[in-house]
């Protein structure tokens, strides 16, 4: 079973915060944690993000954007970005995440828009989006921990996009 999930977006103000959090809501025994692959270092999470998320009981006020590092990688089973460009980036960068980094929209094949510097609607509409993804991914993990699932259900048995 996954004990350890890192959510990974661009600057790690908004789009990773929200998805950390809807993980943790959602999943029990597991720690979840964000980081940026050019983070603004210590910046908190814009109103927007904020407000979107305190209207769904899950606060990310106190977030503060980390950078990515070697040892967040490898310290966690599961790398869960925005998209495809992302994963290709951290791959890169940490070859031996290979294998462990799939998009939060993997399921759905699609990838989360940044709404970083815009308004509340576009706030409104990534939150959906993450929610779409992460329910997927909660089904999924479900199944390979309760080990009802069948192989195919793997991401990397899946099309990479």
């Amino acid at each position: 079973m996954i004990r350890q999930i890192l959510v990974v977006c661009e600057g790690n103000v908004c789009r990773s915060p929200m998805a950390a959090a809807f993980l943790r809501s959602k999943l029990e025994g597991v720690s979840v944690s964000s980081a940026g692959l050019n983070a603004l270092v210590g910046s908190p999470a814009p109103e927007f993000a904020c407000d979107v998320m305190r209207l769904r009981s899950m606060p990310i006020d106190q977030h503060r954007a980390q950078q990515i590092t070697d040892e967040l990688c490898r310290n966690t089973e599961l790398i869960l970005v925005m998209d495809s460009d992302q994963r290709r980036e951290l791959e890169t960068r940490y070859p031996f995440s290979k294998g462990k980094v799939y998009r939060v929209g993997e399921y759905g094949v699609f990838d989360i828009e940044d709404p970083y510097r815009q308004g509340r609607t576009v706030f409104e509409h990534c939150a959906q989006t993450i929610e779409t993804g992460v329910t997927a991914w909660v089904k999924r993990l479900g199944l390979i921990a309760s080990g009802s699932h069948a192989r195919s259900n793997y991401p990397e048995n899946r099309s990479r996009t």
